[in-house]
């Protein structure tokens, strides 16, 4: 037995050698690859991968295997242009899954597209782009019991991802965001708004005329992200910026001890059988007969649906529901696959006297034709923008009745509740009549609400059953209807006399709770920010999924790196928190292996 276990080493060490002679290489499918053995193979090329990829293959003694199920993000229009990323759902460049948002008080359960990134780089290759951190809060609630997760830990980590530029337009800067807060040499370029808005002197003019309700905010990113400010965006030279253009850019993968294999799903993981606690070293890949090792470890970096999904066809979950899908259990973990949570988002629209709206563009071919040209000449013109320019964050007052009923979710009193993001234009509201418009959304930060991911009954390797659990805990749905109160009064401000005609959605006389709550549960849809799927917790406790190292619990050899370790929902979108949840795990993992 032991001339067999040192003819395998000695075998595998040969296949890293080898590969150590050779440059590395992006490939179509496994097939070509010249081995299957590496040191780390990291499951899932999205925001979180890409970077663990980068940062593990600085050291050249590692040989690094990254697997993604999409295709390349090379040369795809809709990825690099940040107006466009709505035009990638529904596509190759799409996991497309459908999710339930369950049924309330007089409306069905009814399903609802919930887009996921297939390419590489994952959902930053398909998001709105947004750069917003959360609050200190955040990180600073005790719920791991390891302070490395703290906000005064994790800083360094946000300023080493980020690389501040100029926005495209190359606009006077001063007064819009605070320098001392940012990276300026790191990987993801993040700026301001390149392309002004219509509105953008009316919305900061909020902040004068209603301070008490919308004071203005120097910069989002500060750790107390409460007022109204200027958005901030992974864009650079009026173009996306995502982990794909930022750590797996050329110069990176030209590293001989960097491998990536796209369109390739992986479907289990499997454990040695030569130990009590599973070790966890091989990968399955759908459609293949070919096994791939890690002599090192697995990191999945799947995201909060694929990281679930994948566990559970492993083993890794709750033993019974397991059970009833015949799949043998490897590590009982009830949490895989539960505390699911989302931000749920409702839109409001007011029809204006003005013309000058992006409604033009939005309907009009020769003007996007245009842009598009511009864009793609210059780098600059309307198309640069990715979202809003501007956002508001909002707590609920402390003498809030939603709060002395409910409790307060948030992680503390720097932390928000809702947000808003008014823009010109209609947002993704397709029945109104052809006018003009000034929109905005708004979002439940702080959700008190939690879902799951689960395997599909009749095909557990299918699309996962998403369940968004919306307004199932009792503080979210009249939180949201403050939250259109709130943008009603931003609306509302004297600045917008003679602009704001009417309100459209919902129709003005819409003005009680049971009429706002009718109108939230029909219209509510997601935000798009899943995470909590295979969750953080401490290492003496009962539940969740990984360990504060974001090591598997009862396991060896299998990491998680992505959104599904979040205990809770940091208070804004989900992008910054996961490059820096990114570039800290990488750090942990050279440390383990040093």
């Amino acid at each position: 037995m032991r001339v067999k276990k040192h003819i395998t080493l000695c075998v595998h060490l040969f296949t890293l050698d080898f590969l150590r002679s050779t440059s590395a290489t992006v490939y179509g499918n496994v097939g070509e690859l010249s081995t299957t053995v590496f040191d780390f193979i990291v499951i899932g090329g999205g925001t979180a991968g890409a970077v663990v990829a980068n940062r593990l293959t600085e050291r050249l003694d590692f040989e690094v295997l990254v697997l993604e199920a999409g295709p390349t993000n090379d040369g795809v229009l809709d990825s690099m242009v940040p107006a466009f990323p709505v035009k990638l759902f529904n596509t190759a460049y799409d996991w497309n899954y459908t999710a339930i948002i369950p049924g309330m008080a007089g409306v069905d359960t009814r399903s609802s597209n919930y887009p996921r990134g297939h390419i590489l780089g994952g959902c930053s290759s398909h998001n709105a782009m947004y750069y917003t951190r959360g609050s200190a809060d955040d990180y600073n609630a005790t719920v791991t019991g390891d302070a490395g997760w703290s906000w005064e830990y994790m800083l360094p980590y946000m300023l080493k991802n980020e690389k501040w530029s100029p926005p495209a337009d190359m606009h006077n800067t001063s007064n819009e965001f605070d320098p001392s807060v940012h990276g300026f040499s790191g990987m993801v370029f993040t700026s301001l708004p390149g392309f002004p808005q219509p509105s953008d002197d009316m919305v900061l003019a909020v902040s004068k005329q209603l301070p008490n309700d919308f004071p203005f905010l120097l910069d989002m990113n500060s750790g107390r992200p409460l007022g109204l400010g200027w958005y901030q965006g992974t864009i650079g030279n009026g173009t996306r910026s995502s982990s794909a253009t930022a750590y797996l850019s050329e110069t990176f993968t030209a590293r001989k001890n960097l491998h990536i294999v796209l369109n390739t799903k992986v479907t289990r993981v499997h454990p040695t059988s030569e130990v009590d606690i599973p070790r966890f070293n091989t990968v399955e890949i759908s459609g293949s007969s070919t096994r791939l090792i890690a002599t090192k470890e697995l990191i999945l970096s799947a995201g909060a649906i694929g990281t679930p999904q994948i566990l559970m066809n492993s083993g890794v979950g709750d033993h019974q529901e397991l059970q009833s899908l015949g799949i043998q259990t490897v590590v009982n973990l009830p949490s895989v696959g539960k505390n699911f949570t989302d931000q749920p988002y409702v839109i409001i629209s007011f029809s204006v006297s003005s013309n000058n709206t992006l409604d033009n563009l939005a309907n009009n071919a020769t003007l996007q034709a245009e842009a598009l040209a511009q864009w793609e000449l210059t780098r600059t013109g309307p198309y640069v923008n990715g979202g809003p320019n501007q956002i508001s964050w909002s707590r609920l007052p402390m003498d809030s009745s939603i709060l002395k009923e409910f409790g307060d979710p948030s992680a503390g009193p720097n932390t928000p509740h809702i947000e808003l993001t008014p823009q010109t234009g209609r947002i993704f509201l397709p029945n109104l009549p052809n006018r003009h418009f000034i929109s905005t959304g708004i979002q439940i930060v702080t959700p008190a609400s939690r879902g799951t991911v689960s395997l599909n009954m009749t095909d557990p390797l299918g699309d996962p059953v998403i369940n968004l659990g919306f307004f199932t805990a009792g503080f979210d749905l009249p939180a949201m209807r403050e939250g259109i109160r709130l943008a009603q009064k931003l609306f509302s401000a004297p600045i917008w006399k003679g602009y704001i005609i009417e309100r459209f959605s919902p129709p003005e006389n819409t003005t009680t709770d049971e009429g706002l709550d009718a109108y939230i549960r029909s219209t509510t849809f997601s935000s798009l920010h899943a995470v909590g799927t295979a969750a953080m917790s401490s290492e003496d406790a009962d539940y969740g999924v990984v360990n504060p190292d974001l090591l598997v619990k009862s396991t060896t050899g299998l990491r998680i790196v992505d959104a599904s370790v979040l205990p809770f929902i940091t208070c804004g979108h989900t992008q910054a928190p996961v490059y820096a949840i990114a570039e800290r795990a990488s750090d942990l993992i050279k440390e383990d292996w040093k």
